[in-house]
Protein backbone atom coordinates (compact mmCIF):
# COMPACT_ATOMS: atom_id res chain seq x y z
CA UNK A 1 0.00 0.00 0.00
CA UNK A 2 1.35 3.37 -1.17
CA UNK A 3 1.24 6.43 1.49
CA UNK A 4 0.34 9.66 -0.07
CA UNK A 5 0.47 13.33 2.01
CA UNK A 6 -2.40 14.08 0.30
CA UNK A 7 -5.38 12.29 -2.00
CA UNK A 8 -7.29 14.66 -4.05
CA UNK A 9 -10.73 13.21 -5.04
CA UNK A 10 -11.58 14.73 -8.78
CA UNK A 11 -9.75 16.47 -10.61
CA UNK A 12 -11.80 19.41 -11.81
CA UNK A 13 -10.37 22.94 -11.55
CA UNK A 14 -10.84 22.99 -7.91
CA UNK A 15 -9.05 19.16 -7.77
CA UNK A 16 -6.25 19.28 -9.97
CA UNK A 17 -5.30 22.92 -9.13
CA UNK A 18 -4.91 22.05 -5.73
CA UNK A 19 -3.00 18.94 -6.23
CA UNK A 20 -0.33 20.22 -8.64
CA UNK A 21 -0.24 23.49 -5.86
CA UNK A 22 0.43 20.76 -2.50
CA UNK A 23 3.10 19.43 -4.69
CA UNK A 24 4.51 22.43 -5.63
CA UNK A 25 4.93 22.45 -1.76
CA UNK A 26 6.24 19.31 -1.11
CA UNK A 27 3.70 16.77 -0.92
CA UNK A 28 3.28 13.49 -2.13
CA UNK A 29 0.03 13.54 -4.14
CA UNK A 30 -2.17 11.48 -5.60
CA UNK A 31 -5.39 12.23 -7.89
CA UNK A 32 -8.66 10.32 -8.10
CA UNK A 33 -10.92 10.72 -11.25
CA UNK A 34 -13.38 8.19 -11.97
CA UNK A 35 -14.82 10.20 -15.36
CA UNK A 36 -12.56 12.42 -17.57
CA UNK A 37 -9.84 13.94 -16.35
CA UNK A 38 -10.66 18.01 -15.86
CA UNK A 39 -13.96 17.30 -14.54
CA UNK A 40 -17.53 19.12 -15.63
CA UNK A 41 -15.77 22.52 -16.62
CA UNK A 42 -13.28 21.49 -19.15
CA UNK A 43 -15.38 18.24 -20.77
CA UNK A 44 -18.94 20.05 -20.21
CA UNK A 45 -19.25 23.38 -18.81
CA UNK A 46 -17.35 26.05 -18.57
CA UNK A 47 -15.09 25.53 -21.89
CA UNK A 48 -17.27 23.94 -24.18
CA UNK A 49 -19.80 26.54 -23.24
CA UNK A 50 -17.89 29.38 -24.42
CA UNK A 51 -16.46 28.11 -27.41
CA UNK A 52 -20.51 28.14 -28.60
CA UNK A 53 -20.88 31.52 -27.41
CA UNK A 54 -17.77 31.95 -29.70
CA UNK A 55 -19.36 30.36 -32.53
CA UNK A 56 -22.28 32.64 -31.78
CA UNK A 57 -20.33 36.39 -30.64
CA UNK A 58 -18.38 35.34 -34.88
CA UNK A 59 -22.16 35.20 -36.61
CA UNK A 60 -23.09 38.62 -34.56
CA UNK A 61 -20.04 40.27 -35.76
CA UNK A 62 -20.88 38.99 -39.16
CA UNK A 63 -24.16 40.20 -39.32
CA UNK A 64 -23.63 43.29 -37.99
CA UNK A 65 -20.46 43.41 -40.62
CA UNK A 66 -23.27 43.50 -43.24
CA UNK A 67 -25.29 46.11 -41.43
CA UNK A 68 -22.51 48.25 -41.89
CA UNK A 69 -21.46 47.72 -45.48
CA UNK A 70 -19.19 44.75 -45.56
CA UNK A 71 -21.12 42.17 -47.49
CA UNK A 72 -20.61 38.19 -47.68
CA UNK A 73 -22.58 35.47 -48.56
CA UNK A 74 -25.36 33.74 -46.77
CA UNK A 75 -23.82 32.62 -43.17
CA UNK A 76 -24.32 28.78 -42.93
CA UNK A 77 -23.54 26.77 -39.95
CA UNK A 78 -21.50 23.27 -39.86
CA UNK A 79 -22.28 21.57 -36.14
CA UNK A 80 -19.73 18.58 -37.29
CA UNK A 81 -16.57 21.31 -37.67
CA UNK A 82 -17.55 23.07 -34.88
CA UNK A 83 -17.95 20.31 -32.22
CA UNK A 84 -14.77 19.02 -33.80
CA UNK A 85 -13.44 22.75 -32.75
CA UNK A 86 -14.49 22.18 -29.59
CA UNK A 87 -13.44 18.51 -29.29
CA UNK A 88 -9.65 19.76 -30.26
CA UNK A 89 -10.16 22.53 -27.95
CA UNK A 90 -10.96 20.34 -25.03
CA UNK A 91 -8.43 17.55 -25.77
CA UNK A 92 -5.85 20.30 -26.05
CA UNK A 93 -6.75 21.46 -22.35
CA UNK A 94 -7.35 18.15 -20.81
CA UNK A 95 -3.96 16.65 -22.55
CA UNK A 96 -2.33 19.88 -21.01
CA UNK A 97 -3.28 18.94 -17.33
CA UNK A 98 -2.18 15.19 -17.75
CA UNK A 99 1.26 16.55 -18.25
CA UNK A 100 0.93 18.81 -15.19
CA UNK A 101 0.28 16.14 -12.90
CA UNK A 102 3.06 14.25 -14.56
CA UNK A 103 5.80 16.92 -14.39
CA UNK A 104 4.67 17.13 -10.74
CA UNK A 105 5.07 13.36 -9.94
CA UNK A 106 1.80 13.08 -8.84
CA UNK A 107 0.05 9.87 -8.98
CA UNK A 108 -3.09 9.85 -11.07
CA UNK A 109 -5.33 6.82 -10.56
CA UNK A 110 -8.78 6.35 -12.81
CA UNK A 111 -11.87 5.06 -10.82
CA UNK A 112 -14.45 5.55 -8.84
CA UNK A 113 -12.89 5.84 -5.06
CA UNK A 114 -14.11 4.38 -1.93
CA UNK A 115 -12.68 6.23 0.78
CA UNK A 116 -12.20 4.09 4.79
CA UNK A 117 -12.54 5.86 8.30
CA UNK A 118 -8.53 5.50 8.16
CA UNK A 119 -7.96 7.32 5.25
CA UNK A 120 -7.04 4.69 2.91
CA UNK A 121 -8.63 4.73 -0.40
CA UNK A 122 -9.48 2.10 -3.02
CA UNK A 123 -9.82 2.69 -6.80
CA UNK A 124 -9.86 -0.48 -8.90
CA UNK A 125 -8.84 -3.15 -6.54
CA UNK A 126 -6.08 -0.75 -5.40
CA UNK A 127 -5.75 0.56 -1.81
CA UNK A 128 -3.28 3.81 -1.23
CA UNK A 129 -2.94 5.68 1.95
CA UNK A 130 -3.61 9.27 2.71
CA UNK A 131 -2.73 11.60 5.47
CA UNK A 132 -5.36 14.03 4.07
CA UNK A 133 -8.06 13.93 1.77
CA UNK A 134 -9.50 16.86 -0.38
CA UNK A 135 -13.11 16.15 -1.83
CA UNK A 136 -13.47 18.04 -4.93
CA UNK A 137 -16.19 16.01 -6.24
CA UNK A 138 -18.59 18.65 -7.95
CA UNK A 139 -21.77 18.31 -8.81
CA UNK A 140 -24.07 17.10 -11.62
CA UNK A 141 -27.63 18.32 -13.23
CA UNK A 142 -30.15 18.42 -11.62
CA UNK A 143 -33.14 16.92 -13.34
CA UNK A 144 -36.94 18.57 -11.40
CA UNK A 145 -39.51 16.18 -11.02
CA UNK A 146 -41.79 17.03 -14.27
CA UNK A 147 -44.88 15.18 -15.21
CA UNK A 148 -43.62 13.41 -18.46
CA UNK A 149 -39.94 13.99 -18.57
CA UNK A 150 -39.11 10.13 -18.12
CA UNK A 151 -40.57 9.08 -21.22
CA UNK A 152 -39.02 11.66 -23.66
CA UNK A 153 -35.40 12.60 -24.59
CA UNK A 154 -34.07 16.00 -23.37
CA UNK A 155 -30.73 17.25 -22.73
CA UNK A 156 -28.92 18.21 -19.74
CA UNK A 157 -25.83 20.74 -19.25
CA UNK A 158 -23.79 17.72 -19.25
CA UNK A 159 -25.42 16.07 -22.61
CA UNK A 160 -25.60 19.60 -24.52
CA UNK A 161 -22.56 19.20 -26.59
CA UNK A 162 -22.73 15.61 -27.88
CA UNK A 163 -25.87 17.16 -30.47
CA UNK A 164 -25.05 15.76 -34.18
CA UNK A 165 -27.52 18.71 -35.72
CA UNK A 166 -28.42 22.28 -34.37
CA UNK A 167 -32.07 21.98 -33.59
CA UNK A 168 -34.94 24.22 -35.34
CA UNK A 169 -36.70 25.09 -32.27
CA UNK A 170 -34.70 24.68 -28.54
CA UNK A 171 -36.67 24.96 -25.91
CA UNK A 172 -34.94 25.81 -22.00
CA UNK A 173 -36.51 25.05 -18.41
CA UNK A 174 -34.77 27.00 -16.30
CA UNK A 175 -34.12 30.76 -16.37
CA UNK A 176 -29.98 31.09 -14.79
CA UNK A 177 -26.89 31.31 -15.83
CA UNK A 178 -25.95 28.58 -17.77
CA UNK A 179 -29.26 28.45 -19.58
CA UNK A 180 -29.23 32.11 -20.71
CA UNK A 181 -26.09 31.56 -21.95
CA UNK A 182 -26.26 28.70 -24.16
CA UNK A 183 -29.82 30.62 -24.85
CA UNK A 184 -27.43 33.17 -26.00
CA UNK A 185 -25.07 31.10 -28.09
CA UNK A 186 -27.94 29.19 -29.54
CA UNK A 187 -30.26 32.33 -30.71
CA UNK A 188 -27.01 33.65 -32.33
CA UNK A 189 -26.38 30.31 -34.47
CA UNK A 190 -30.24 30.83 -35.91
CA UNK A 191 -32.10 28.77 -33.24
CA UNK A 192 -35.14 29.81 -32.39
CA UNK A 193 -35.02 29.64 -28.72
CA UNK A 194 -37.50 29.77 -25.91
CA UNK A 195 -36.80 29.78 -22.14
CA UNK A 196 -38.75 28.48 -19.81
CA UNK A 197 -38.58 29.64 -15.76
CA UNK A 198 -40.73 29.49 -12.86
CA UNK A 199 -39.50 32.32 -11.35
CA UNK A 200 -40.49 36.06 -11.64
CA UNK A 201 -37.56 36.68 -13.60
CA UNK A 202 -34.37 35.04 -15.44
CA UNK A 203 -30.80 35.66 -13.63
CA UNK A 204 -32.36 36.39 -10.26
CA UNK A 205 -28.69 36.40 -9.27
CA UNK A 206 -27.60 39.39 -11.54
CA UNK A 207 -27.68 43.02 -10.42
CA UNK A 208 -31.40 44.39 -12.04
CA UNK A 209 -29.41 46.95 -14.14
CA UNK A 210 -27.48 44.36 -15.82
CA UNK A 211 -30.35 42.03 -16.41
CA UNK A 212 -32.61 44.70 -17.80
CA UNK A 213 -29.61 45.03 -20.26
CA UNK A 214 -28.50 41.33 -21.00
CA UNK A 215 -32.98 41.14 -21.57
CA UNK A 216 -33.12 43.54 -24.20
CA UNK A 217 -30.54 41.80 -26.41
CA UNK A 218 -32.18 38.35 -25.70
CA UNK A 219 -35.06 40.24 -27.26
CA UNK A 220 -33.27 41.10 -30.12
CA UNK A 221 -32.32 37.90 -30.62
CA UNK A 222 -35.93 36.67 -30.83
CA UNK A 223 -35.50 34.70 -27.56
CA UNK A 224 -38.86 34.02 -25.96
CA UNK A 225 -38.55 34.46 -22.40
CA UNK A 226 -41.57 32.82 -20.20
CA UNK A 227 -40.96 33.65 -16.63
CA UNK A 228 -43.48 32.84 -13.89
CA UNK A 229 -44.11 29.51 -15.84
CA UNK A 230 -46.62 26.99 -14.35
CA UNK A 231 -45.10 23.65 -16.47
CA UNK A 232 -48.23 21.04 -16.25
CA UNK A 233 -46.58 18.31 -18.28
CA UNK A 234 -43.82 17.14 -21.17
CA UNK A 235 -45.10 15.58 -24.49
CA UNK A 236 -42.79 14.63 -27.08
CA UNK A 237 -41.24 17.91 -28.78
CA UNK A 238 -43.89 19.89 -26.33
CA UNK A 239 -43.91 21.68 -23.03
CA UNK A 240 -47.14 21.69 -21.92
CA UNK A 241 -48.11 24.86 -19.37
CA UNK A 242 -50.84 26.23 -17.93
CA UNK A 243 -51.92 28.48 -20.17
CA UNK A 244 -49.95 27.30 -23.54
CA UNK A 245 -48.14 24.56 -25.32
CA UNK A 246 -44.30 25.47 -26.34
CA UNK A 247 -43.60 23.39 -29.14
CA UNK A 248 -39.47 21.94 -29.36
CA UNK A 249 -37.56 19.87 -31.50
CA UNK A 250 -34.93 19.84 -28.64
CA UNK A 251 -35.00 20.53 -24.80
CA UNK A 252 -32.76 21.24 -22.36
CA UNK A 253 -32.74 21.02 -18.55
CA UNK A 254 -30.91 23.77 -16.85
CA UNK A 255 -32.44 23.76 -13.70
CA UNK A 256 -29.15 24.04 -11.79
CA UNK A 257 -26.49 21.12 -10.19
CA UNK A 258 -26.33 19.21 -7.59
CA UNK A 259 -23.78 18.59 -5.37
CA UNK A 260 -22.07 15.01 -5.72
CA UNK A 261 -21.82 13.91 -1.68
CA UNK A 262 -21.75 10.33 -1.86
CA UNK A 263 -18.44 10.11 0.04
CA UNK A 264 -19.12 12.14 2.35
CA UNK A 265 -22.37 10.62 3.11
CA UNK A 266 -20.51 7.12 3.25
CA UNK A 267 -17.90 9.07 5.71
CA UNK A 268 -20.72 10.15 8.11
CA UNK A 269 -19.55 13.83 7.15
CA UNK A 270 -21.75 16.57 8.24
CA UNK A 271 -23.70 17.98 5.30
CA UNK A 272 -25.38 21.44 5.69
CA UNK A 273 -29.00 22.00 7.66
CA UNK A 274 -30.99 21.40 3.96
CA UNK A 275 -28.96 18.21 3.97
CA UNK A 276 -27.27 19.54 0.72
CA UNK A 277 -23.94 20.73 1.08
CA UNK A 278 -20.66 19.31 2.52
CA UNK A 279 -20.33 20.84 5.96
CA UNK A 280 -17.49 22.56 6.40
CA UNK A 281 -15.26 25.23 8.81
CA UNK A 282 -13.22 28.00 7.89
CA UNK A 283 -10.53 26.32 6.35
CA UNK A 284 -12.36 23.49 4.31
CA UNK A 285 -12.31 21.16 6.79
CA UNK A 286 -15.16 18.88 6.91
CA UNK A 287 -16.51 17.07 10.29
CA UNK A 288 -13.95 14.28 9.80
CA UNK A 289 -10.51 15.50 10.83
CA UNK A 290 -7.79 15.62 7.60
CA UNK A 291 -10.97 15.33 5.45
CA UNK A 292 -11.25 18.66 3.46
CA UNK A 293 -13.81 20.00 0.96
CA UNK A 294 -14.06 22.51 -1.65
CA UNK A 295 -15.94 23.79 -4.44
CA UNK A 296 -19.55 22.98 -5.61
CA UNK A 297 -19.99 20.28 -3.12
CA UNK A 298 -19.27 22.80 -0.60
CA UNK A 299 -22.30 25.13 -1.49
CA UNK A 300 -20.11 28.99 -2.31
CA UNK A 301 -19.92 30.23 -5.40
CA UNK A 302 -20.11 27.38 -8.17
CA UNK A 303 -17.01 28.41 -9.86
CA UNK A 304 -14.08 26.92 -11.71
CA UNK A 305 -12.02 29.46 -9.76
CA UNK A 306 -13.69 29.76 -7.00
CA UNK A 307 -12.59 26.06 -6.37
CA UNK A 308 -9.57 26.58 -7.65
CA UNK A 309 -8.64 29.66 -4.83
CA UNK A 310 -10.06 26.67 -2.17
CA UNK A 311 -8.07 24.05 -3.36
CA UNK A 312 -5.10 26.49 -3.32
CA UNK A 313 -5.61 27.88 -0.07
CA UNK A 314 -6.18 23.69 1.46
CA UNK A 315 -2.63 22.98 0.04
CA UNK A 316 -0.78 25.77 1.79
CA UNK A 317 -2.59 25.18 4.91
CA UNK A 318 -1.58 21.13 4.75
CA UNK A 319 1.99 22.69 3.79
CA UNK A 320 1.79 24.76 7.14
CA UNK A 321 1.64 27.94 5.48
CA UNK A 322 -1.15 31.23 6.14
CA UNK A 323 -2.16 32.75 3.12
CA UNK A 324 -4.73 34.90 2.36
CA UNK A 325 -8.14 33.68 3.30
CA UNK A 326 -10.90 33.01 0.31
CA UNK A 327 -13.53 35.36 0.73
CA UNK A 328 -16.44 35.34 -1.38
CA UNK A 329 -16.77 39.25 -1.80
CA UNK A 330 -13.03 38.75 -3.62
CA UNK A 331 -14.74 36.25 -5.95
CA UNK A 332 -15.55 37.72 -9.56
CA UNK A 333 -19.06 36.20 -11.10
CA UNK A 334 -19.50 36.00 -14.51
CA UNK A 335 -21.58 35.64 -16.94
CA UNK A 336 -21.27 35.44 -20.69
CA UNK A 337 -23.85 36.27 -22.52
CA UNK A 338 -23.85 39.38 -25.07
CA UNK A 339 -23.00 41.96 -23.53
CA UNK A 340 -21.22 40.10 -20.23
CA UNK A 341 -21.78 40.37 -17.03
CA UNK A 342 -19.03 40.62 -14.21
CA UNK A 343 -19.59 41.38 -10.56
CA UNK A 344 -17.51 41.20 -7.40
CA UNK A 345 -18.10 42.21 -3.97
CA UNK A 346 -21.45 43.59 -2.55
CA UNK A 347 -24.36 44.82 -4.36
CA UNK A 348 -25.42 48.25 -3.13
CA UNK A 349 -28.59 46.15 -1.07
CA UNK A 350 -26.07 44.26 0.68
CA UNK A 351 -23.51 47.24 1.40
CA UNK A 352 -26.17 48.80 3.13
CA UNK A 353 -27.66 45.82 5.05
CA UNK A 354 -24.03 45.61 6.26
CA UNK A 355 -23.75 48.89 7.71
CA UNK A 356 -22.10 51.00 5.18
CA UNK A 357 -23.25 54.90 3.98
CA UNK A 358 -23.07 53.94 -0.02
CA UNK A 359 -22.40 55.81 -2.97
CA UNK A 360 -22.84 53.80 -6.25
CA UNK A 361 -21.54 55.81 -9.15
CA UNK A 362 -22.40 54.51 -13.16
CA UNK A 363 -21.09 55.34 -16.21
CA UNK A 364 -22.91 53.98 -19.38
CA UNK A 365 -20.81 52.75 -22.69
CA UNK A 366 -23.08 54.92 -24.93
CA UNK A 367 -20.42 57.89 -24.27
CA UNK A 368 -17.12 55.39 -24.72
CA UNK A 369 -15.42 55.98 -28.13
CA UNK A 370 -13.96 52.49 -27.81
CA UNK A 371 -17.81 50.72 -27.26
CA UNK A 372 -19.30 53.22 -30.05
CA UNK A 373 -16.42 51.95 -32.96
CA UNK A 374 -17.18 48.32 -32.42
CA UNK A 375 -21.17 49.03 -31.51
CA UNK A 376 -21.25 47.53 -28.09
CA UNK A 377 -22.58 50.82 -26.55
CA UNK A 378 -25.04 48.24 -24.15
CA UNK A 379 -23.58 48.35 -20.95
CA UNK A 380 -22.26 50.45 -18.31
CA UNK A 381 -19.33 50.24 -14.78
CA UNK A 382 -21.23 50.82 -11.58
CA UNK A 383 -18.88 50.87 -8.44
CA UNK A 384 -20.39 50.61 -5.12
CA UNK A 385 -18.25 52.68 -2.80
CA UNK A 386 -18.74 53.29 0.96
CA UNK A 387 -18.15 57.24 1.65
CA UNK A 388 -16.00 57.98 4.43
CA UNK A 389 -12.33 56.37 2.83
CA UNK A 390 -14.04 55.68 -0.27
CA UNK A 391 -13.36 51.76 -0.32
CA UNK A 392 -14.40 49.82 -3.07
CA UNK A 393 -17.24 47.51 -1.44
CA UNK A 394 -18.45 46.04 -5.27
CA UNK A 395 -18.39 46.79 -8.62
CA UNK A 396 -21.04 45.17 -11.60
CA UNK A 397 -19.62 45.59 -15.48
CA UNK A 398 -21.51 45.28 -18.10
CA UNK A 399 -19.82 44.96 -21.81
CA UNK A 400 -18.62 42.91 -24.00
CA UNK A 401 -15.42 42.26 -22.45
CA UNK A 402 -16.60 42.38 -18.79
CA UNK A 403 -15.49 39.29 -17.06
CA UNK A 404 -11.69 40.71 -18.69
CA UNK A 405 -12.26 44.17 -17.29
CA UNK A 406 -13.90 43.20 -13.89
CA UNK A 407 -9.97 42.46 -13.10
CA UNK A 408 -8.57 45.51 -13.41
CA UNK A 409 -11.27 46.79 -10.36
CA UNK A 410 -10.60 43.82 -8.50
CA UNK A 411 -7.41 43.89 -8.36
CA UNK A 412 -7.23 47.53 -6.89
CA UNK A 413 -10.06 46.36 -3.92
CA UNK A 414 -8.06 43.28 -3.17
CA UNK A 415 -4.87 45.47 -3.01
CA UNK A 416 -6.88 47.88 0.15
CA UNK A 417 -6.85 50.88 -2.90
CA UNK A 418 -9.56 52.73 -3.07
CA UNK A 419 -11.81 54.79 -5.79
CA UNK A 420 -9.06 57.48 -5.58
CA UNK A 421 -6.85 55.11 -7.45
CA UNK A 422 -9.13 54.32 -10.05
CA UNK A 423 -9.49 57.90 -10.96
CA UNK A 424 -5.86 58.84 -10.72
CA UNK A 425 -5.18 55.77 -12.91
CA UNK A 426 -4.71 57.07 -16.34
CA UNK A 427 -6.66 54.92 -18.43
CA UNK A 428 -5.50 53.91 -22.45
CA UNK A 429 -7.65 55.89 -25.30
CA UNK A 430 -9.73 54.52 -27.16
CA UNK A 431 -10.17 51.79 -24.56
CA UNK A 432 -13.97 50.57 -22.48
CA UNK A 433 -11.76 50.55 -19.37
CA UNK A 434 -11.91 54.52 -19.60
CA UNK A 435 -15.21 53.32 -18.52
CA UNK A 436 -13.32 52.42 -15.07
CA UNK A 437 -12.15 55.76 -14.82
CA UNK A 438 -15.32 57.35 -15.75
CA UNK A 439 -17.43 56.17 -13.02
CA UNK A 440 -14.39 56.53 -10.22
CA UNK A 441 -14.51 60.10 -11.67
CA UNK A 442 -18.13 60.20 -10.87
CA UNK A 443 -17.86 59.71 -7.27
CA UNK A 444 -15.88 63.52 -6.98
CA UNK A 445 -18.43 65.04 -9.64
CA UNK A 446 -15.62 64.98 -12.07
CA UNK A 447 -16.94 62.93 -14.93
CA UNK A 448 -15.72 64.78 -18.33
CA UNK A 449 -17.83 62.24 -20.83
CA UNK A 450 -21.59 62.26 -18.92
Amino acid sequence: MKDFDLVVIGSGPGGYVSAIRAAQLGKKVAVVEKDKIGGACLNVGCIPSKIFLEFGSVVEKMKQAQAWGIKSNNITMDITKMTKRKNEVVQTLTGGIEGLLQKNKITYLYGEARVNDDLSVVVGGKTIKAKDVLLATGSKPFVPPIKGLEKINYMTTDTFFDMKTLPKELCIIGGGVISVELATAMAALEVKVTIVEVANDILLTEDEDARHVVKKHLKKQNIDIITKADIKEVQRNKVKLVNKDIDFDQLLIATGRKPVTDIAKALGIKLDDKDNFIKVNKVFETSKSHVYAIGDVIGNYQLAHAASAEGIYVAHRLAGENITKVRSRNIPRCVYTFPEIATVGFSEKAAKADGYNVKVTYAPLSSNGKALTTGAVDGFVKIITETKYKEILGAVVVAENATELIGSINGVKFAEGTVTELADTIWAHPTVSEAIGESADALFNQAIHM
